[in-house]
């Protein structure tokens, strides 16, 4: 039997060679490859291990006729295809925790830059000037820190500057008051945060309720002079309203390590002093890129040698002789812990997972892992098969699964119970046909229906004429209806509506929606 074979694209530690060659797999490090040249060869490779300069686009997919697994030394995986990786058969990996220390201790020293201006008193020194008098900070001592995403990073943070003596308020629609108690933080609401803080930094994942956070209007409700550090993603802040708050002076510095297109080449906030700029370099230190790259080796060699999953995207922990059993399981899971996760917008207290009938005898760890991933998926963009029950429990969540044998309408039932901080939300799912996920029940209402993208979810009170205006309402927004489920509890009672949408669900769409009288809940899906 043949070696297998690793291409190392990017540039690595040395340190991941070592270990490939160690455990008997050929390696080839080639960092810096264009883009033709890694077509020409990618056919060659089981393996492929990448930071993120190499572009692992469809088009490589689809030469890599050998390839098994790709390694993403790092956490973001935005330059690998992966819906295309996984369709291909392809396990795409990632090193989530490997950077967290780094970037979080780069959003701490842009603070110290702001708050002292050293970029450009440095500048004005090291030309000459001695201009002591112009450049007067202030202390951190004391101090608001506002952080808005208190997960992995944004809490390291939060430890910090606590150790610094300033007050840290968080805004994280998932922080559990207990894990706010344990992190030695204020849980607030973010127009709170706004008003009280005196520094504000940004570690949440780019979603489309974080996209464009920092506007003209939060910006409106900061205390005049804040400033901000950005270390996420450039795409939090909208830039012209950044910018003409700056000049404003009601904000008062701006310390930035991302940007909406990288490399920025150029920006409306170059040349300003009162910016802080550095090209991504959260994760750039000795330690970080000696962490990923040897986590990443080490993850590629175990799955090569020994069919060992971690901390894989589009995969869980998974023994070949259970995988076939699984996987279509694998997807309901998933599907019903989105569904959940898509619709809450507060903390997790705790997750019960019921197992009936057939799926009952199977190993159903790996499902509530999934199931997990799906729930968390919408809060942080690092959450994978892998790492969800560690994130679930470093949140306090309780998480309970039981597997019965009792009598049901259906052979197998995966029933996925959340408790958050003032709600409880069932869902309920099966397969049809063997394989085909189903849902057919929400919080306790029948309901049969496929999951996918361009759903609409709709709760309302089951009152005569909504159905007519829900299409009519749709109708006008020129939305067409693919196909339609519901269901209620009784006549009159609460009923609840699953929309497949020919069109992607606007914003438009679900505000129009809200409008009609009855609605007590909408929301846009996608699976």
């Amino acid at each position: 039997m043949s070696k297998p074979k690793v291409l190392i694209s990017d540039d690595l530690s040395l340190q991941a060679v070592e270990i490939f060659k160690n455990r008997g797999i050929d390696v080839d490090y080639k960092p810096g490859m264009k883009a033709d040249e890694l077509l020409a060869v990618i056919g060659n490779y089981d393996g492929l291990a990448v930071r993120s300069a190499t572009k692992v686009t469809a088009k490589v997919i689809e030469a890599a006729k050998r390839l098994k697994v790709v390694g993403r030394a790092g956490i973001g995986v935005d330059n690998i295809d992966v819906p295309k990786a996984t369709a291909g058969g392809i396990i795409v990996m990632n090193t989530p925790f490997g950077n967290s220390i780094t970037t979080a201790e780069h959003a701490i020293a842009m603070m110290f830059a702001l708050a002292r201006d050293l970029p450009a008193a440095n500048a004005s020194t090291q030309a000459g000037k001695w201009e002591k008098n112009r450049f007067m900070g202030v202390e951190l001592f004391a101090k608001t820190l506002g952080v808005i995403g208190c997960g992995n990073i944004g809490s390291i943070v939060a430890d910090r500057a606590l150790g610094l003596h300033m007050k840290v308020v968080a805004y994280d629609p998932y922080l559990t008051p207990e894990r706010a108690k344990d992190l030695g933080v204020e849980k607030v609401e973010l127009d709170d945060l706004f008003k009280r803080a005196d520094f504000i930094t940004l570690h949440v994942p780019l979603t489309d309720s974080t996209r464009g956070i920092l506007n003209a209007k939060n910006i409106a409700k900061m205390k005049k002079g804040v400033r901000v550090i950005n270390c996420a993603r450039g795409e939090l802040i909208v830039e012209e309203e950044v910018k003409a708050a700056l000049d404003s002076g009601q904000i008062g510095g701006l310390a930035l390590d991302v940007f909406p297109v990288e490399p920025a080449k150029e920006s409306v906030f170059f040349g300003d002093e009162r910016v802080v700029a550095t090209p991504h370099l959260g994760a750039s230190t000795n330690e970080a890129q000696e962490n990923v790259a040897i986590q990443v080796a080490e993850q590629i060699s175990d799955f090569l040698l020994t069919g060992a999953v971690v901390n894989a995207l589009n995969m869980p922990s998974v023994s070949a002789e259970d995988a076939p059993k699984l996987m279509p399981y694998m997807a309901l899971s998933e599907q019903l812990g989105s569904l959940i996760g898509q619709l809450i917008r507060t903390g997790i207290k705790s997750v019960t997972i019921d197992y009936d009938g057939h799926v009952a005898e199977l190993n159903t760890r790996p499902l509530t892992a999934v199931i997990l991933k799906g729930l968390l998926s919408p809060q942080t963009e690092t959450v994978n098969m892998v790492n969800a029950p560690v994130i679930a429990r470093e949140r306090n969540i309780a998480v309970a699964e039981a597997k019965h044998e009792r009598a049901s309408d259906y052979q197998s039932l995966i029933r996925l119970t959340v408790e958050t901080e003032n709600s409880k939300r069932t869902v309920a799912g099966t397969l049809f046909g063997g394989d085909k996920p189903r849902l057919v029940e929400v919080n306790g209402i029948s309901v049969e229906a496929e999951l996918g993208a361009n759903r609409l979810y709709v709760t309302n009170k089951d009152k005569p004429g909504f159905i007519g205006n829900l299409g009519r309402t749709l109708a006008e927004a020129n939305a067409n209806i693919a196909t339609f489920h519901l269901g209620r509890t009784a006549s009159g009672g609460d009923a609840v509506a699953l929309i497949k949408l020919d069109s992607p669900v606007t914003d438009v769409i679900v505000e129009k929606v809200r409008a009609i009288p009855n609605v007590v809940q909408v929301q846009s899906l996608n699976f």
